[in-house]
């Protein structure tokens, strides 16, 4: 198959599901062009078809707000092409979605999974365990009783059976999910609560007055410029959102606990064109509730209901914030059984059956990129950015919700395969895919996708964007910084 261009409507039911999942007028959908590269992301299941969906949804709700707000068409454009062409690329795509691998900090590359992060065997099959943050690991030791020999865990392990390594884990607050068949995870009753959700769960909180969108230039068109994002999140999918939001304008401002740090790497990745702050929520409350006072979003990945009782529900950040938009992450949904689990990518696919899908000769495969995490993210500013364009029209406080599981969902409902693995990953590996392969079959090099800059930390190689639209920017308009080295204040 050769690289081509092609037309989004109707050939690319994945993008109009996507983009319907968010409220998007269906008509828009002959402003995408796709670039398909038959390399990109390969997987048994749909992976390519699901992550180009994600990025052309938020590229076309950035390029929609974009023209919202910039209004008429420059001179000598064509009537009726008002909303910019966004134009998606599946080099691009599967570049960005393995940024965490592209990454490298003055030429040193970040280790993406620790030791303990893996598949183990037990006495009756399989289980995931994630162990990247030092609490977690710490959990994961006491709840086995075991010290951190990778021998001795497995060990441990091997003599459990896998639901029970599972609950015994989780008990312990730490993360472990016994591996699942797609049936055996569509038996499971969280499988079924989150199969009655959408894709994207939205809604209006109140009937606070309609946004008043101030007007943008075209040079670059920033659908986001002037407004502010409170972006409560960790880990890869919220950060991946906010990090697209910084992207198209948005003055975005991360706040993190102080007592609890995210991973350097992780955070420099997804921290391009963000500020960093340190905040305790309990004690610098008036702090938070100034900066609430002048967001216009507020993005939260943090497990359901901890937040609650620090009043940081959507109900109650719109009563104090009128007109704000709420979104809200998590792994396995705020809803049924494991409403109120943590869970992370490598997790999601373990138990909903992916792994199983995409491993061989007996043993556990994964995913070609943590492609929910990825794919989630963009959808998230997606439904963020639909949501400020809905209430420039209707007003109302909005929400909008989204769980990696149910992207999982969305993922193994997809299209029957059309190619083959690009090559088997087993249990051993310890990420989405090889490190030594940082394209992850980008369509060719991966280099016509990645860029350097200079920053604090270092200097820097990343991956660009690949959320693409007539006159929308190219890069982010600042380097990340060190973690939790900004005020917390408003720029």
């Amino acid at each position: 198959m050769t690289d081509t261009d092609r037309p989004a409507p109707g050939s690319r039911p994945g993008l109009a599901a996507a983009w319907s999942s968010v409220g998007g007028d269906p008509a828009l959908l002959t402003r995408v062009t796709t670039v398909e590269r038959s390399g990109a992301l390969p997987a048994r299941l749909p992976v390519r078809e699901v992550a180009r969906a994600c990025v052309g949804a938020c590229a076309l709700a950035a390029a929609e707000l974009g023209a919202r707000r910039a209004g008429p068409a420059r001179p000598g454009r064509p009537p009726g092409l008002e909303v910019p062409a966004v134009r998606v690329d599946d080099g691009a795509v599967a570049a960005a979605f393995v940024s965490e691998r592209h990454l490298l900090v003055d030429g040193r590359a970040p280790v993406s999974f620790a030791p303990l992060s893996r598949f183990w065997r037990t006495a009756d099959g399989w289980v995931r365990t994630h162990a990247n943050y030092p609490h977690h690991r710490a959990r994961l030791l006491a709840a086995l009783g075991t010290s951190d020999d990778p021998e001795a865990v497995a060990a441990a392990l091997a003599e459990r059976s896998a639901a029970e390594a599972e609950e015994t884990v989780y008990a312990a607050g730490g993360l472990a999910v016994a591996l699942r068949t797609p049936a055996e995870w569509a038996s499971h009753e969280q499988a079924a609560a989150v199969a009655r959700r959408p894709l994207v769960e939205r809604g209006r909180l109140d009937s606070a007055p309609a946004r008043t969108l101030t007007p943008v230039d075209r040079d670059p068109l920033l659908p986001a410029a002037g407004l502010r994002v409170l972006d409560l999140t960790r880990v890869v999918a919220g950060p991946v959102a906010t990090r697209t939001l910084a992207l198209l304008g948005a003055d975005v401002l991360r706040l993190d606990p102080p007592g609890l740090p995210e991973l350097p790497d992780q955070h420099t990745d997804t921290g391009f064109g963000k500020r960093s702050a340190l905040l305790d929520l309990p004690a610098g409350r008036d702090t938070f509730e100034e900066l609430l006072a002048a967001a216009d979003v507020v993005v939260t990945g943090y497990r359901p209901g901890s937040l609650d009782h620090l009043g940081l529900g959507p109900e109650e950040l719109a009563e104090r914030r009128p007109g704000v938009v709420v979104a809200q992450l998590s792994a396995w949904g705020a809803y049924g059984p494991w409403g109120d689990r943590r869970g992370f990518d490598s997790l999601v696919q373990a138990a909903t059956g992916i792994a199983v899908s995409e491993g061989s000769a007996g043993r556990p495969g994964v995913l070609p990129a943590q492609a929910l995490d990825h794919g989630t993210g963009y959808l998230l500013a997606a439904a963020v950015l639909r949501a400020l364009a809905e209430q420039a029209d209707e007003g109302g406080s909005r929400f909008v919700r989204l769980a990696l599981a149910r992207t999982a969902a969305w993922l193994l409902e997809g299209a029957a395969p059309t190619r083959g693995p690009g090559g088997e990953r087993t249990a051993a590996a310890p990420g989405p895919a090889s490190a030594s392969a940082p394209g992850a079959g980008a369509g060719g090099s991966a280099d016509d996708w990645l860029t350097e800059t200079d920053s604090a930390l270092g200097r820097l190689r990343y991956a660009r964007s690949p959320v693409s639209f007539t006159d929308g920017p190219r890069d982010w308009s600042r380097p990340p910084g060190p973690w939790g080295a900004d005020a917390a204040r408003w720029g």
